[in-house]
């Protein structure tokens, strides 16, 4: 009998796609016997998710959920919208999401090592799933944000069921003000998100390889123009600034009034509740964001079947 390692472990799980559990029992079930093992995976059923495991998962759902001053945002992936339906799919995004609340984490690995309620871990399940519903799909990432006091809220966009959609996001309010009136204005501010994007809440979380790329492309601009120099330097310097502001929260003008800073408007909010209000922190997901999506010639597919 070879010796089941746990690198030999992790190769079959590599190479079938089926969760770590499943892939030591198919060793101890064919002796260490590594081929053997593969097939008695594919005899359960088990390795059916390898064959999806290359195709690209850019739809699925954004879970939120949220409980006293804390909240968390998890994305999971599939192949299609359609899968975004399923209930089974649902269900699971909704009990990870509450899972990654409880645990307050946004390890990804972390996660996936956790007990669900049926017993098994997140990632068997989600082979489980893949093999069940016949689609890739994965966890691709999770957050988790929290106040001292005041409150976090949530928003979803394109709800497909409570809590679940295309676009995530969560606004954390540190404040002592009446939480009713906080939690209101946390709603606005949160479809503002959605609609507008921020990259960060502030100058200072905005990637600074970012900051210097649109310097470069201002800088070819301004040269262009023919100006001074000096003149050059001055168009530069403004075209970041306004960069940076339309790019954060704090400097964005309000969606709900198309006219007032974010940050104004903040500070007007604290001057109402006669209490200090702080935007904390925020989340924003977006399904399927900077995921590469395969482009396929439908027509091309078609012949080819035809053809074939």
């Amino acid at each position: 009998m070879a010796e089941i390692t746990a690198k030999l472990v992790k190769d079959l799980r590599d190479k079938t796609g089926a969760g770590m559990m499943d892939c030591k029992k198919a060793l101890n079930e064919t002796n260490g016997d590594f081929e053997a093992a593969v097939d008695w995976l594919r005899t359960k059923g088990l390795a059916a998710a390898a064959k999806k495991s290359s195709r690209t998962a850019a739809e699925g759902l954004i879970g939120v959920a949220t409980e006293g001053t804390k909240g968390s945002a998890v994305e999971v992936n599939s192949e299609t919208d359609f899968v975004a339906k399923n209930e089974r799919f649902q269900g699971f995004v909704e009990e990870v999401t509450n899972l990654v609340l409880a645990k307050g984490t946004s390890d990804i690995q972390s996660i996936k090592t956790d007990q669900m309620a049926n017993g098994k871990s997140v990632e068997d399940v989600l082979t489980d799933n893949i093999a069940t519903i016949g689609e890739n799909q994965s966890l691709r990432r999770a957050a988790t944000i929290s106040v001292e006091q005041g409150v976090v809220t949530p928003y979803v966009h394109n709800q497909a069921a409570p809590g679940l959609g295309k676009i995530g996001v969560l606004v954390a309010l540190e404040s002592p003000g009446d939480k009713d009136e906080l939690d209101a204005f946390a709603k606005q501010l949160a479809m503002h998100i959605a609609a507008a994007a921020p990259l960060a809440l502030d100058e200072s979380g905005v990637d600074p390889a970012t900051v210097e790329r649109e310097r470069a492309i201002a800088t070819e601009k301004a040269k262009e123009s023919g100006k001074p120099d000096n003149i050059v330097e001055k168009m530069v310097e403004g075209s970041v600034r306004k960069f940076v502001s339309e790019n954060t929260l704090l400097g964005q003008v309000f969606v709900i009034d198309g006219k007032t800073r974010v940050s104004d408007v903040v500070a007007a909010k604290a001057k109402e509740l006669g209490a200090p209000v702080k935007i904390a922190d925020y989340v924003r997901f977006q399904l399927g964001e900077g995921i590469e999506r395969e482009e396929s010639d439908f027509a091309a597919e078609v012949a080819a079947a035809v053809g074939g």
